[in-house]
């Protein structure tokens, strides 16, 4: 192979396995993967990769292909962390991957505060569900709620969030009990379990949806109940707990984690030590003991 190039178009149309994917994940267009396939089939004098059903599959050349550019991005990552590693002032840019919902209603305040104390660090939020690969530096820091993370990244665990049964304070007063609905996350049962165990277990489900935030909106403006994090519902003066509720349910921990490459570079320890901090300061209202009146 020429160059380090034509491994990123490799290992871009092996893993996302479409043409279509592959440009969308190198940010170009199609008819550029395809004619650059093309050129790398043609200096190898056979395929590299070939069509499948609904894609391409990669040959025994390929494979072998794959397997060389994986080792050549793990050591481009690798540099570049120990590039980071050595740098020791408070300065320059941090990727900090945390879930939507967090950061909103959370953890906004602390990170714009973050930016005031620290304004040399460049943060820059990947706001997703999905865990970061930090080995493949998608990000530097993350902050996840999980049972047991990666056993390779450092930091520290602190103490589970909670959810509780929401809806706002009229809603019950004001909707029927025939007209009374759950919104809740889309499930193949079409009513989660939970349901069975909440003071209302004979309501029907009405809207259901994956997004987090949509669900929140939906019960603050009257139109059902939930379940949610207490740090979203507790915090809301419109919102209640559903009267005879059962006791928060704990989730999973959450870890604020880095590379072990990067645990010692100023600018990462002092984000991981401000988001210790913010989250410790919140910790009753997290695990939901600072219910509405």
């Amino acid at each position: 192979m020429e160059n380090w190039d034509d491994y990123r178009f490799i290992l871009a149309l092996d893993r996302s396995g479409t043409v279509r994917a592959a440009a969308n994940l190198l940010g170009v267009t199609h008819s550029t993967v395809s004619r650059r396939l093309a050129v790398i089939n043609a200096r190898y004098g056979k395929p590299v990769f070939e069509r499948a059903a609904g894609g391409y599959k990669k040959t025994e050349l390929g494979m072998e292909l794959v397997e060389a550019a994986q080792q050549m991005e793990e050591i481009s990552f690798s540099a570049d962390r120990r590039r980071t590693a050595g740098e020791t002032d408070l300065s320059g840019p941090i990727t900090l991957s945390i879930p939507d919902v967090l950061g909103q209603y959370l953890l906004l305040d602390y990170l714009v505060d973050f930016c005031r104390q620290y304004p040399d660090i460049k943060l820059s939020l990947d706001s997703t569900y999905r865990f970061a690969d930090l080995d493949r530096s998608e990000a530097d820091v993350v902050i996840r709620s999980v049972a047991k993370p990666p056993d390779h990244l450092v930091g520290r665990c602190l103490f589970p969030y909670a959810l509780s049964l929401y809806c706002h304070r009229d809603y019950l007063e004001k909707t029927a009990p025939v007209d009374r609905r759950w919104i809740t996350a889309a499930t193949p049962a079409g009513k989660p379990r939970w349901i069975a165990d909440s003071p209302f277990p004979d309501v029907p489900v009405g809207i259901m949806s994956d997004d987090i935030t949509l669900r929140h909106k939906a019960v603050l403006e009257g139109h059902g109940m939930t379940r949610g994090a207490c740090y979203m519902g507790d915090a809301e003066p419109d919102l209640i707990r559903l009267p005879l509720s059962p006791p928060p349910f704990p989730v999973a921990d959450f870890w604020v984690l880095t590379h072990p490459d990067l645990k010692n570079t100023p600018r990462i320890k002092v984000l991981m030590q401000f988001l210790t901090a913010a989250l410790l300061e919140n910790q009753d209202l997290i695990e939901g003991r600072l219910a509405s009146a």
